[in-house]
């Protein structure tokens, strides 16, 4: 079992003392905080090894494209693909599928196909598509939730047919905090010859993901939610569909010959990488890759699953409070999205920051699921693996304490 307090000690950011009370960090869902060794390994590229890769012959050069390339075989390893070929950097979540809404869907879908996503998506797993669809005059249909705030799988056979030419629905919801069941979608997808498209940005920090096992055509996440740096993410993609596809930016780097009219591009992954890439955060996403397999992808689902079974109950018992997505602790995320009668979220916010505690509020870039509910914005507390027990105590009682301060004007 994870021994989350001495983890702690490798997050520098999260021993500091926040308006007057130890730092709770429970906005994990928005980023997540940076472990010494990624923290480290930018620091060694930018003392040591600072050069650009795949162009100079230099001994700088060399070590920072070794460093660079080795990154990419560490993320591989990570998803399970099949080969480095199908591993590409992007800047996050959203640049990865707005890549394949941009090569992949301009080149497959046609006037009058479908493009299937649900009501629970995050904004980037939506606009991309509402903009291929409007570009294409194809149709975007959503999958409904049970009142639960599962993925309601009957609409899901009902809504992809063999007009659908794109499935994308988040691996799991950054509000209702399930886990949706990625593989039996994908197989319905592909029974429809349709594609499966994954917005993995809140499970491959916190799950084993195999991509391959998945069947999955395309999986997309960020590196600063799974203790990496900001600004770097993977796409990964089937080869049979890379290589198929246009890049979608053009110059350095993705060439093989330029002439004076038309140019030819390098094979895969580098003819997606155009210009200078983000070389540091790529090894330290490297790192952050190393960091939680030494942990165990597992360890790490099973310490959260623990944390929630602890957490949920005392929070659904505090009168007043609304907790959103499944109300049994074995079916949620470490993503817990609350409110409070009477109080809004911005405001619990605010009252539980000032107890030292750090959670976000607002619509979440899910506005389109905020309306499915019925409601304007939600309180959110989301765990990771430097959490524990007495975080969740901290949250629970500061929540209470808020409640006691709008009906008492104390706290």
């Amino acid at each position: 079992m994870i021994n989350a307090q001495n983890l702690r000690n490798e997050f520098p950011i999260l021993n500091q003392i926040v308006n007057d009370e130890p730092l709770v960090y429970l906005d994990n869902a928005a980023t997540t905080q940076k472990p010494e060794a990624v923290l480290q390994a930018l620091t060694d590229y930018y003392h040591q090894n600072n050069a650009n890769v795949h162009r100079g012959v230099h001994t700088l050069a060399e070590r920072a494209t070794h460093d660079y390339e080795a990154a990419r075989e560490k993320v591989r390893r990570f998803i399970h693909a099949n080969e480095t070929a199908e591993v590409l950097f992007t800047r996050g979540t959203t640049t990865g599928l707005n890549w394949v809404s941009r090569s992949f869907g301009d080149a497959f879908v046609q006037e009058g196909d479908e493009i299937v996503i649900s009501y629970m998506e995050h904004h980037s797993n939506i606009i991309p598509w509402q903009q291929l669809a409007a570009r294409k005059k194809a149709t975007l249909k959503y999958i409904a939730l049970t009142p639960d705030g599962f993925l309601d799988m009957d609409d899901a056979k009902r809504q992809i047919t063999d007009k659908t030419a794109i499935v994308s629905i988040t691996h799991a919801s950054n509000v209702l905090g399930v886990i949706n069941p990625i593989q039996e979608l994908a197989a319905i997808a592909h029974a429809h010859q349709a594609v499966m498209v994954v917005d993995g940005a809140q499970a491959i920090p916190h799950m084993p993901v195999d991509v391959q096992a998945l069947d999955v055509d395309f999986y997309a996440f960020s590196g600063h939610k799974m203790c990496g740096p900001t600004g770097m993410g993977i796409l990964y993609g089937k080869r049979k569909w890379l290589e198929q596809m246009e890049p979608v930016e053009f110059g350095g780097e993705m060439i093989d010959f330029v002439h004076l009219y038309e140019s030819t591009w390098k094979e895969l992954p580098w003819k997606f990488e155009a210009g200078t890439p983000n070389i540091a955060d790529a090894i330290a996403l490297g790192a952050a890759v190393d960091y939680l397999e030494n942990i165990g992808m597992q360890a790490i689902h099973d310490y959260e699953a623990s944390l929630v079974a602890y957490v949920l109950p005392k929070l659904q018992a505090i009168e007043g409070l609304t907790v959103y997505g499944p109300q049994n602790p074995a079916d949620h995320t470490g993503v817990i999205a609350f409110n409070l009668d009477g109080i809004h979220p911005h405001d619990v916010a605010t009252a539980l920051d000032m107890e030292g505690v750090a959670v976000r509020a607002g619509h979440h870039c899910a506005q389109p699921l905020l309306n499915y509910l019925d409601i304007p914005a939600t309180a959110r507390a989301s765990f990771y693996l430097y959490n524990t027990k007495e975080d969740a105590d901290r949250l629970v009682d500061a929540i209470k304490a808020t409640k006691e301060f709008f009906r008492n004007g104390t706290i």
